[in-house]
């Protein structure tokens, strides 16, 4: 369904000058821009993906991944096809990489925001997430069922690369409890050879997310060769550290696929090296994802007593009283 877009403004010449991520595409009469799902006509700038869905289910939270976001609650999942990254590596890549301009008759189907956020009470969840493509392109769906879910009592989380503006997160900061970003390298020539972005709008980003008060967890997908460099993950824990040390650092694993298909899976021994550098930086909370038996419990920063145990996408409070510590009192951060 098209809509006018939101966070655009209108140039001369039937141009309009989109202001939603980081590309700040200027998009002539009759074009997209850079995601393929938002179209100039005739100097007004349309979104093609409103209310159209193609992917929606009831998930874990875990699965987002967010660990300190309600944990053991069900979240609605909803997504859109486009994304404003080229990514190489993406596990949803039919999808995400997939547009209204290269593919216009590729569709979903309808689901109106008041109709998503009844399913999801209906699912029993205690939220929605905007995921499994980049939530940002379809901000004004996201948007307005974040807004409805808000006033029902749904909390509302994006998965995302980070690559909004301050303008886009300033808008559903009202709206917006929760973001896991990608924070794929800490390399400006990766975001930009293998996303088509640029790193720095990313890191802003996150300390946007921490100042406007909206719950912040990074996931790192280790990419052999490509980012797993002891100096890279140290600038990257490095970072992380330096914004809040609470923040949950997710340390994924590669599983090839799309443009990687012939790529090695990450060894289980970068991971834990990853991890062991996340320790030395000082965060107190990094879990290992895409590997199957791995512990991700949650465990006290201070007495390393058992908070949440997990299992699989199952999780179970085994320590955790009014967001403290039941055996030291030691507070800690998340939504609980």
């Amino acid at each position: 369904m098209m809509k006018e877009a939101m966070l655009y403004e209108k140039l001369k010449g039937k141009k309009v000058h989109c202001y939603l991520c980081n590309h700040h595409c200027k998009i002539a009469d009759s074009q997209f821009g850079f995601c393929g799902v938002r179209e100039n006509r005739e100097g007004k700038l349309y979104t093609h993906v409103f209310g159209e869905v193609i992917a929606s289910h009831v998930d874990p939270i875990e699965k987002k991944p967010l660990y300190h976001f309600f944990p053991g609650t069900r979240s609605y999942s909803i997504a859109t096809v486009g994304c404003n990254f080229r990514c190489g590596f993406c596990q949803n890549w039919q999808i995400s990489q997939s547009n209204k301009r290269v593919a216009p008759d590729m569709s979903g189907y309808e689901l109106k925001p008041e109709e998503v956020v009844r399913e999801a009470k209906k699912g029993g969840c205690r939220g929605i997430s905007y995921t499994y493509t980049e939530p940002t392109i379809f901000f004004e769906y996201a948007y307005e069922t974040a807004r409805i879910a808000k006033k029902e009592g749904l909390y509302n989380s994006f998965v995302t690369n980070g690559f909004m503006t301050e303008e886009a997160l300033g808008t559903i900061k009202p709206y917006l409890d929760a973001c896991n970003v990608d924070l794929k390298s800490f390399r400006e020539d990766f975001y930009k050879d293998i996303c088509k972005a640029a790193l720095e709008p990313v890191l802003e980003s996150i300390k946007i997310m921490k100042r406007l008060g909206i719950w912040v967890e990074i996931t790192t997908l280790v990419l052999p060769g490509k980012n797993d460099s002891d100096e890279e993950l140290r600038d990257i824990a490095g970072f992380i550290a330096g914004v809040d040390i609470d923040i949950p650092w997710h340390i994924s694993r590669f599983h090839p696929d799309y443009e990687y298909a012939r790529s090695e899976p990450t060894p289980l021994k970068t991971l834990k090296r990853a991890e062991a550098i996340g320790r030395e930086a000082g965060l107190r909370y990094i879990y290992i994802g895409n590997v199957l038996g791995e512990s991700d419990n949650t465990m006290c920063y201070n007495c390393s007593a058992l908070l949440i145990k997990r299992s699989g996408f199952a999780a179970e409070n085994a320590g955790l009283k009014d967001s403290k510590c039941s055996k030291c009192g030691a507070v800690i951060k998340g939504l609980f």
